[in-house]
């Protein structure tokens, strides 16, 4: 009997095997190398290991010992690959500007200088006797960093180490990014609740006509639905076309390339998950609830005010979870019909990883919406186990 038992066992985890395998592949392993890229910074010690080991003890104050100097100059002498050299001169030229210049020609200096002779730094360049270079080259030694979390969030840290404001636009674009979110989900729950109400009320070929009409736009591309936006609002568009030729407007509207076409074309693609758990909801809820409060005196609006809406809660904020954190790191839509104005936090993200190859303020800015999503969700969790949510 134990072996059959343990046969049991071991067939049960074979067939539930390739799930993990592939959770730990495409869901755990990313999320582990962005938050391990987003607090690693060992660009710099790679390509200066010898200074790396003696800068550390120094206490930043003045000029380093000589020690530090030749270490460095011995890290400028050896050998090291183009791309990685290239690589620490961004870094430090990010810490203090004009390193790039500076590290090049010591590099140039330092390599065409006989071998056991002696190089003065402050010769070769005068900024070599300034404190400051050696204190970014002293902060960018080390293999973990705060930096680029602290640089999502507009903050970095000065000479000395303390925390302060950097003049940067990541926190206006990232409260942009929920403000966006928020207005959309507003207006899927405007519009999914009273479109769930009527499907589910609806019986027969009435009601798969409003399902369908829900589930179409989710078998078709995003990039598609977005395009057909794109055509719709342009002002030689349908919309505009109509408005004009039933003497609303006279003229065309700007409806794209702004945060109004944004905000449309986001909430139609996104109305379905807002939709189909409202829905499913609804149709546990009991038909006789609203005749029952009618017979009792309540009007319409108020039977469905403490009777219908209360119970339709948990699905209205599932929807609105599930809208507001897919809206959160939306980026096709926004880069087609939104302007400048419109990017989301997402588009930086993109630009961070394709366009300059700082993976370090990708995956914190990644980091910053795993985090706030992950709150949102135990946010929701704590609410609907929550005595007003149980009763609903």
């Amino acid at each position: 009997m134990s072996g059959s038992s343990t046969r049991g066992r071991l067939s049960a985890l074979l067939l539930v095997a390739p799930l993990f395998l592939f959770l730990a592949a495409f869901f755990v392993w990313p999320l582990v190398m962005m938050i391990s890229v987003s607090v690693t910074d060992g660009t710099v010690r790679q390509v200066m290991p010898a200074t790396a080991e003696v800068i550390g003890e120094w206490d930043g104050t003045g000029l380093p010992p000589p020690e530090v100097q030749q270490a460095l100059i011995a890290d400028l002498r050896a050998p090291s690959e183009q791309m990685a050299f290239g690589d620490a001169v961004r870094r430090l030229n990010s810490e203090v500007s004009g390193f790039r210049t500076l590290l090049s020609r010591t590099a140039s200096a330092v390599r065409d200088a006989p071998p056991g002779q002696p190089v003065d730094l402050a010769t070769v360049d005068p900024r070599w006797g300034e404190g400051r270079y050696w204190q970014a080259l002293q902060r960018a030694m080390p293999n973990y960093t705060d930096r680029n979390l602290l640089a999502a969030v507009d903050l970095k840290r000065d000479t000395e180490g303390n925390i302060a404001a950097e003049a940067s636009a990541n926190r206006v674009i990232m409260l942009r990014t929920f403000t966006i979110a928020a207005l959309v989900t507003v207006l899927c729950a405007l519009i999914g609740l009273p479109y769930a109400m009527i499907a589910a009320a609806a019986t027969g070929w009435v009601r798969n006509v409003m399902l369908l009409a829900v589930l179409l736009p989710l078998w078709t591309s995003l990039l598609v639905r977005t395009a057909s936006w794109v055509i719709l609002l342009q002002n030689e568009g349908l919309i505009n076309k109509a408005l004009i030729a039933i003497g609303i407007v006279d003229q065309p509207l700007q409806l794209i390339f702004n945060r109004t076409g944004v905000v449309i074309a986001m909430t139609h693609v996104l109305l379905p998950f807002m939709v189909l758990p409202i829905y499913s909801v609804l149709l546990g809820i009991p038909r006789n609830l609203m005749p029952a409060a009618s017979s009792l005196g309540a009007n319409r609006l108020r039977a469905f005010w403490h009777v219908l809406l209360p119970m339709a809660l948990p699905g209205v904020a599932s929807g609105a979870l599930l809208v507001f954190m897919v809206a959160l790191g939306y980026y096709i839509t926004p880069a087609l019909v939104g302007g400048a104005e419109d990017q989301m936090i997402s588009s930086v993200i993109a630009f961070f990883a394709t366009g300059t190859a700082n993976w370090g303020m990708a995956g914190a800015l990644g980091l910053i919406l795993l985090v706030t999503t992950t709150a949102l969700y135990l946010v929701y969790g704590r609410l609907s186990r929550s005595p007003n949510m149980v009763g609903a």
